[in-house]
């Protein structure tokens, strides 16, 4: 597996995988009718939009397999004065979940967060309430739940409870260096 920046040419892949989670796991959190609808339209303009004007605080991270996108990390520094830098998107292929995949990016988004902001080194996200996967996930690599808020899901529809999960020191989600 190889971690890099995205490009501009990675935005449809990215898009692609961004609009497939959600389908996978937003269903009831997001309208069906939005799910069911061009949801990879209206990713594609995000991150085309994302990716060929990136602002000076925005890091997207991608993970690569043989030359395939397998899962990617959006990371918005200084978002929060209180809380930090935001972890706005981490996906990772439905067939490549359960690999490290998903921990390697949250490791890359932290490393960019301490390269950039070392002064600032607070990192959060936030999850739906009812992906208790990703909340296991999260709390496996020592997230902690520190409020909730309303989700306006895009599309309309009702809306929905979400997490936030907090690290203070974005250090604690990169691995061990092995010793030489």
């Amino acid at each position: 597996m190889e971690l890099r920046p995205a490009t501009t040419q990675d935005s449809t892949a990215i898009a692609l995988l961004h609009a497939d989670s959600w389908r996978r796991n937003y269903r009831g959190a997001y309208s069906d009718m939005f799910l069911d609808g061009d949801v990879e339209a209206d990713r594609r303009s995000v991150w085309a939009g994302r990716l060929a004007d990136p602002t000076a605080n925005q890091r997207t991270i991608v993970a690569e397999i043989d030359a395939g996108i397998v899962g990617f990390v959006h990371l918005i520094c200084d978002e929060d004065p209180e809380w930090g830098a935001l972890v706005d998107n981490l996906h990772v292929t439905h067939d490549c979940k359960g690999q490290g995949i998903g921990t390697a990016l949250m490791a890359a988004a932290a490393q960019a967060l301490l390269d950039a902001h070392p002064e600032s080194p607070r990192i959060y996200l936030w999850v739906l309430e009812q992906n208790t996967a990703a909340q296991t996930f999260y709390e496996a690599r020592g997230g902690k739940r520190s409020g909730r808020g309303i989700v306006d899901p895009p599309g309309g529809g009702p809306t929905s409870i979400k997490f936030r999960y907090a690290w203070p020191d974005a250090a604690a989600l990169i691995a061990p260096k092995p010793a030489p």
